[in-house]
């Protein structure tokens, strides 16, 4: 299958310069690239980040060493641990390098998995070095999260705008000036989702000229508190947000973010704005683990309406 024409695969970052990090990240880097050695590494953040592609980078760009990468989404088991990963950390490399194994999606390992892996990295580490990647550091243990470096990606907004406007200009795609305020806000709007950010001013660019468009999510946001506020009844309510879904791009994790934003800032109690808050806070961690969103957001809003009419009652 041809990916080309995707911008967000066309321009996957190949080197160490081109993976957008912060200041403190880019000296850290750099200092590896210059000695040829990492200790074990766990690299945080949420989806989009870079962190697949920084791990890839460091074993085929900069350390150029012999590894082994599993996806722990699909072999997340003690086995895994105990057969491929053991039998790979065990044996040394032909040209006396550092070997590594990249586990991505580490988070998804197995707690008996997880237990495993930690006597194996110590065992093997004068040879081998892991590079795990999550999206969760909560779901890694602390033994494993204290035997490795850990980096938490959050690539910064001026870095990221840098690199959209260097993509549109190589794409030959006119940037309006009223299209300028917009895409910084769009940027820091979904931040540190970068993939997520290439992948929309891609689908905004279709005309040759940058047009953002859908950057109205706030407004249903704040349409919505209304009629919670109302005492719309809640099968008007849903009845409102699923006919209206394109109104927020069907991101029903982004719309719970805005509705926290609009609760935060409002003049609600502190008692009622905090149970608000810490029922949207709860939505937004199912967020990740839900299978469907709708249903997810719309009992995020039962919980709001509960805690704004029915508290104390």
């Amino acid at each position: 299958m041809n990916f080309d024409n995707l911008w967000v695969e066309r321009y996957r970052p190949k080197c160490l310069d081109e993976i957008v990090l912060s200041s403190e990240d880019k000296d850290f880097f750099d200092t590896i690239k210059q000695k040829q050695e990492i200790p074990h590494l766990l690299f945080a953040g949420v989806q989009g980040t870079g962190k697949t592609s920084l791990a890839k980078i460091l074993v085929n760009d900069i350390l150029d060493c012999q590894y082994l990468y599993i996806n722990a989404s699909d072999e997340n088991g003690i086995d895994a641990v105990r057969g491929k990963i053991m039998g790979f950390a065990k044996t040394m490399a032909l040209d006396g390098k550092l070997k590594v194994i990249l586990l991505d999606e580490a988070d998804n390992i197995s707690l008996d998995g997880q237990k495993a892996l930690r006597n194996v990295m110590e065992e093997f580490a004068i040879n081998t070095r892991f590079i795990l990647t999550c999206n969760y550091l909560f779901k890694v243990i602390a033994p494993l999260q204290s035997r490795c470096q850990i980096i938490n990606l959050i690539p910064p907004v001026e870095g990221v705008a840098q690199k959209v406007v260097k993509i549109l200009k190589a794409e030959n795609i006119s940037i309006p000036d009223e299209q300028k305020p917009l895409l910084l806000n769009h940027v820091k709007k979904f931040l540190p989702d970068l993939r997520r950010i290439i992948n929309d001013v891609q689908m905004f660019s279709s005309s040759g000229t940058l047009n953002i468009r859908n950057e109205h999510s706030k407004g249903f946001a704040e349409t919505l508190y209304k009629q919670i506020l109302q005492k719309e009844s809640l099968t008007n309510i849903r009845k409102y947000i699923i006919e209206n879904e394109k109104e927020f791009s069907n991101d029903y994790r982004q719309l719970q973010k805005e509705l926290f934003e609009i609760v935060y800032s409002s003049e609600l109690n502190e008692s009622k704005k905090t149970n608000c808050m810490l029922a949207i806070a709860k939505g937004l961690e199912s967020d990740a683990f839900v299978v469907d969103k709708e249903i997810n957001c719309f009992a995020t809003v039962i919980n709001v309406y509960h805690n704004i009419f029915l508290q104390g009652q």
